[in-house]
């Protein structure tokens, strides 16, 4: 043999083991897809994964529903491929309905409360039951909620489950939501209202609990295998992961409630 024949079969095996390599490492990625406040959640859970795995999570975000570059139903609209989708439950149906992600694949992770935050060192208000809740509202000098669509549910139709719409009208406002926990840590509202999940990340504020049971409306978080996945096995993997009761505690220190019960100790 040659040398100049030694060297390309050479050449040609270091390129295959290059190629193998690569695909190697491709099938051990999961590409995930995500928006939404799971994301502190899977912030925490998503390197224990990996390293309970050997699995590589590739994660892109964009907000679950709208026209924006980012946006997850753009990205898929214009072709863009993901493993898993983690999004809020109607969004994911939405995808579901629209043929990009996998009939029967999805699971919910968790759900998200809705709350009460008062400025750090004042009194917890009672919020107990319904006629607390009604009692704490009335007694209140001002009151804000978010232009969320859990704001929308407070603004409509809590006051008025509670009986106090037009009593709580005048001290009452919607703002951004971003702004709910600060505005109350500053001083310029008495009680906040809005998913205890983003009340938590707030300094100068404490978290009175979430609203009794009969009155809350709870956002959920879904996870789905998508139509184009290149590795359903890693998808597969991530999304029983996250609904396990392993990934429980993590979960609930977020502010969501777990649908997966927490291991006994």
């Amino acid at each position: 043999m040659t040398i100049h024949k030694l060297r390309v079969r050479t050449l040609a095996f270091c390129v295959t083991l290059v190629l193998l390599g690569a695909s190697t490492a491709l099938a051990d990625e999961v590409k995930v897809l995500m928006s939404g406040w799971f994301t502190p959640a899977y912030r925490e859970l998503g390197p224990q994964f990996e390293e309970a795995t050997g699995r590589t999570l590739v994660t892109i975000w964009g907000a679950a529903e709208g026209t924006a570059l980012n946006a997850i139903p753009v990205r898929l609209a214009r072709g863009e491929w993901a493993d898993v989708l983690i999004v809020v439950s109607y969004a994911l149906d939405d995808q579901i309905h629209a043929g990009n992600v996998v009939p029967g694949s999805k699971v919910d992770f968790a759900r998200s409360p809705i709350g009460m935050v008062v400025r750090e060192g004042a009194p917890k208000p009672d919020i107990s039951s319904a006629d607390a809740l009604r009692r704490t509202l009335l007694a209140a000098k001002s009151i804000v909620y978010p232009d969320s669509e859990s704001g929308t549910y407070i603004g409509s139709e809590l006051f008025s489950r509670l009986g106090i719409e037009g009593r709580v009208k005048s001290k009452s406002r919607m703002v951004p939501a971003t702004r709910v926990a600060n505005i109350v840590a500053d001083g310029e509202a008495e009680l906040g209202l809005q998913e205890v999940v983003e009340l938590l990340p707030v300094k100068g504020v404490t978290v009175v609990g979430s609203l009794p049971a009969e009155l809350q409306k709870y956002t959920v978080f879904s996870g789905g295998i998508a139509t184009t996945a290149k590795n359903p096995a890693g998808a597969a993997d991530l999304i029983r992961f996250l609904a396990s009761p392993e990934a429980a505690p993590a979960i609930a220190r977020t502010g969501l409630e777990p649908l997966t019960a927490a291991p006994a100790n």
